[in-house]
């Protein structure tokens, strides 16, 4: 199948999701497309009853969903309808592809990625990969080698990627994450919170992280006695157990998922956080310190990598998640009360900060497209 031309009008796929640190990368860079090429046509491609498939509408873009399911790690047996769904996908993604004609594919990492880029590849339309972590997932490996360009959150991703089609760009972050409107002291009052006392965000993801949530849960009169607020966001799991537990708690602030995260980076004193890619580069935006706990069966342990490029820099503090009950809170509580400490990790982390990486991205996305466009 050859790709048929078009008119001058931007027509670009976004595949992934999976998770909030592939899905507001993403929208991030969609909206950086829209803001230099307003006429672009942009398209999301995800995965049925995923993340995606409520958060991309929630931003302004039409989004498609396929039939498709990740490698399951832990159940081998799950893996059994995996080759149909795959197959079943491809068919989709052939007929998404007809009837949307594309002029490049920009993939963001998740399984649903994977087909998209994949028939991009095969029938020679320009396609773009985004690997946000500091060790490359096998699917984005593999995709590599034909991919048109490939944009990293970090340096040193040679070892998985030709040299030559690598652009290090950094992470893209939501811009309403950029864009703060708050003081500290306004932030805080937005979560019901007291200026006068020391804060603690707690984010685990969007899915949650179950050993940071016991660890807080165990660890609440601790927090109150001690005058420290909290932030916490828990993720969907167990939700309502977290919040009857807080009930009692005048000094937290508790929710399955928190819309308004400028405002909760711009209150915390510290941050405790797995170390998923997206999580790292809001954090170091917003020049936060931190205490990182890997999520431990992430593929590769990605996200022990990307804790520790930050930790080996003394830019952030790590806790492995095995050690989370004995270790994170009194960390947490020292570093809280050592103000030089806290002072040399805010200002440390901020040198990873990089505020426009999706404008890079969507800029070198629109050159390529547009002059490959020209010379057809």
């Amino acid at each position: 199948m050859k790709h048929s031309q078009f008119n001058n009008t931007i027509r670009i796929i976004i595949a992934g999701g999976g998770t909030g640190g592939h899905i507001f990368p993403a929208i991030a860079v969609a909206q950086a497309i829209q803001k230099l090429r307003p006429n672009a046509e942009i398209l999301f491609v995800g995965a049925t009853g995923k993340m995606e498939m409520e958060k991309v509408p929630q931003a302004g873009f039409r989004i498609i969903g396929l039939t498709i399911a990740g490698f399951n790690r832990a159940n081998i047996l799950k893996n059994i309808s995996l080759p149909f769904k795959l197959i079943k996908s491809f068919f989709q993604v052939r007929s998404i592809f007809k009837n949307f004609n594309p002029n490049a594919v920009f993939g963001v990492g998740g399984y649903s990625s994977f087909p998209v880029l994949k028939y991009a590849q095969s029938i020679g339309i320009p396609n773009f990969i985004h690997e946000s972590n500091a060790f490359a997932g096998k699917a984005n490996t593999w995709l590599g080698k034909n991919a048109t360009k490939i944009f990293t959150g970090t340096k040193g991703m040679e070892v998985f990627f030709p040299a030559n089609k690598i652009l290090i760009t950094g992470n893209p972050v939501r811009q309403n994450i950029v864009d703060n409107g708050y003081s500290k002291e306004a932030a805080l009052l937005h979560f019901g919170l007291l200026p006068t006392k020391k804060t603690v965000l707690i984010i685990g993801g969007s899915l949650g992280a179950a050993s940071m949530n016991k660890a807080i849960l165990d660890n609440l009169t601790i927090f109150f006695d001690n005058n420290i607020q909290l932030i916490w966001q828990t993720g969907k799991p167990n939700a309502s157990i977290y919040e009857k537990a807080v009930e009692l708690y005048p000094n937290v602030y508790i929710n399955s998922f928190i819309d308004d995260m400028s405002a909760a980076y711009t209150a915390a004193d510290i941050v405790i956080s797995r170390s998923g890619a997206m999580a790292v580069a809001e954090i170091c935006l917003k020049g936060k310190a931190c205490v990182f706990v890997p999520y431990p069966h992430a593929a590769e342990d990605h996200q022990t990598c990307n804790a520790k490029l930050l930790v080996n820099d003394n830019a952030a503090l790590m806790v492995k998640d095995n050690e989370v009950n004995e270790k994170l809170i009194p960390l947490v509580l020292d570093t809280l009360s050592d103000e030089i400490v806290l002072q040399k990790l805010q200002t440390n982390i901020k040198t990873f900060s990089i505020i426009n990486a999706d404008d890079v991205i969507a800029s070198n996305i629109i050159e390529i497209v547009e002059s490959n466009t020209k010379t057809n």
